[in-house]
């Protein structure tokens, strides 16, 4: 995604955080994205942070849609992975303590409409993002501080970049658990009493809170990483952490995903049924990034412009 592509879609962030601000007397816009009863409604947003770009949404999900997430992935838990930072395969580490899960994509209608209301909300297309991974934390289980974005080539080619992320609450937290960012514009500034722990003293912090949904965005308008995005779980100290995460990438983690597959079979397939005609009228050089692509990024017509076997 260029940067162009970036201001637009930001422009596009901004005016729905000037419409939260704004004092509305009048009806609202409530896009129903499925068959949910819970529409998405732009006037449950606030804006938490600019650096890095946070936006918190109150009652983003049901308290029977936070039920029923818990009840697909709870008899399927497993230990929490991280990614390594040289080679990009997934790893144990006492850097991330919870147990999880990730849950197919459109697994259900409850999921379905979930993963739609996201794409309404952060403007990216639902392709863009990664299968919804339900996480639990237990009594002194954490995720410290870290980047969603990559550092190693192997993740970057999958979709890209991580743009946002969307980190919804499944339960509250009777202490602990919250949300930290250590490097955030508003650490020094933001309010805390005795309720919140040690750790969120740390940085910018947000509660855990059942149904609400925090988005940050992890890449500047530029295109390039933001440090401010730096973010951990902390500790649980009473209760239990339940909680969602979607990953969204810049470019469409599904399609790259399935040409991954296809040239681990030695698959050479085109994208579009037009690719053919496309190919004979010269768009392979006429139009080399849609059609050819890169190595990072594989062009929609391979087969046709005769790039692979």
């Amino acid at each position: 995604m260029d940067s162009q592509h970036f201001l637009g879609f930001f422009l596009l962030i901004f005016l729905q955080s000037c419409l939260v601000s704004a004092d509305i007397n009048g009806s609202v816009l409530k896009m129903k994205t499925g068959t949910s009863s819970v529409p998405f409604d732009p006037t449950h947003v606030t804006q938490l942070s600019w650096r890095p770009r946070a936006f918190i949404y109150k009652g983003f999900l049901s308290s029977d849609e936070c039920d029923h997430l818990i009840t697909l992935a709870k008899d399927k838990l497993e230990k929490s992975m991280v990614a390594d930072n040289e080679s990009g395969k997934s790893v144990e580490s006492e850097v991330r303590t919870s147990s999880g899960m990730f849950l197919q994509k459109a697994q259900d209608e409850v999921v379905a409409d979930i993963e739609a209301r996201i794409a309404a909300w952060t403007f990216l297309p639902v392709e863009n993002g990664e299968s919804i991974q339900i996480l639990h934390y237990e009594h002194g289980q954490k995720y410290e501080p870290h980047f969603d974005y990559f550092h190693d080539k192997a993740n970057q080619q999958l979709g890209g970049h991580r743009i946002a992320t969307v980190l919804m609450y499944l339960s509250d937290v009777e202490s602990g658990g919250e949300t930290v960012f250590p490097n955030a514009e508003g650490r020094l500034s933001q309010v805390q009493d005795e309720s919140w722990s040690a750790c969120a003293k740390n940085g910018f912090a947000v509660k855990p809170r059942k149904g609400d949904a925090l988005l940050f965005f992890s890449l500047h308008p530029d295109a390039t990483t933001d440090t401010a995005s730096l973010h951990g779980s902390c500790p649980v100290i009473k209760g239990e952490k339940w909680s969602a995460t979607k990953w969204i990438h810049v470019r469409s983690f599904d399609r790259s995903k399935r040409l991954n597959r296809r040239a681990a079979i030695g698959e050479c397939v085109d994208e579009n049924e037009n690719c053919a005609g496309w190919a004979k009228a010269g768009e392979c050089e006429k139009n080399p990034t849609y059609m050819v692509g890169s190595r990072g990024s594989p062009g929609f017509c391979r087969k046709s412009c005769k790039v692979c076997s």
